[in-house]
């Protein structure tokens, strides 16, 4: 495998440097934004089983579920298979996200073989689980897996700050977003953190006018 990985705030540096001379737009954001963050977080069962909770609800709303769950000793995937869906709904779970819980657990992913697969091999095994879109597999990649050159398109957060960012005249689809990407290979998911972080900017700044 050839893909860059990122794991340091030196990598994410490297590649922001290599945004800004690639894109005048990126060197402006950053001297607006300053260092990128890191953004890396654990991989396998817990940071997908974390994903789902928090599909469609609040941050908070997420994190009181998440301390449900792991009071009840309910984030390994062997104690979701032991659950039954009324006691994974009594902790907090929907219906629906409970089965999601359980497909996961159910299907086995190799996760330590995943950090050696390509980014494409990667979101193609995760999206195979009901409850696992290409939205969440390519997050996985970015900030689980740290791969360098994965943008996670269909995210309206990142839409609207390259609407912002690029002067377009309509928030990006997810295929626009795709192609205005491919010229910031092989640094996407670097300049995925650098429009993140310009969206809380700019939502900043509207709740200040």
């Amino acid at each position: 495998m050839d893909e860059y990985i990122i794991k340091t705030e030196a990598d994410v540096a490297k590649g922001a440097a290599w945004l800004a001379r690639a894109e005048p737009r990126f060197e402006v954001a950053l001297g607006q934004i300053g260092t990128l963050p890191l953004r890396l977080r654990g991989d396998g069962f817990e940071a997908l089983l974390s994903a789902i909770v928090s599909q469609q609800i609040s941050v908070a709303a997420a994190r009181g579920v998440w301390a449900k769950l792991d009071a009840a000793g309910a984030i390994e995937a062997e104690a979701i298979l032991k659950l039954s869906m009324e006691e994974l709904r009594s902790i907090g779970l929907s219906r629906q996200k409970a089965s999601y819980a359980k497909a996961l657990a159910e299907y086995r992913i190799d996760y330590a073989d995943l950090r050696n697969q390509p980014a494409e091999a990667v979101v193609r095994t995760l999206t195979e689980v009901k409850g696992i879109g290409k939205w969440t597999a390519e997050i996985y990649c970015m900030f689980s897996l740290g791969r360098a050159d994965v943008l996670a398109a269909g995210d309206l957060a990142l839409q609207e700050s390259a609407r912002v960012l690029f002067g377009l005249p309509a928030r990006p689809t997810e295929k626009e977003l795709r192609q205005l990407a491919e010229a910031w290979s092989p640094w996407r998911a670097v300049a995925a953190r650098l429009l993140f972080t310009y969206y809380h900017l700019i939502k900043d700044r509207e709740g200040l006018s």
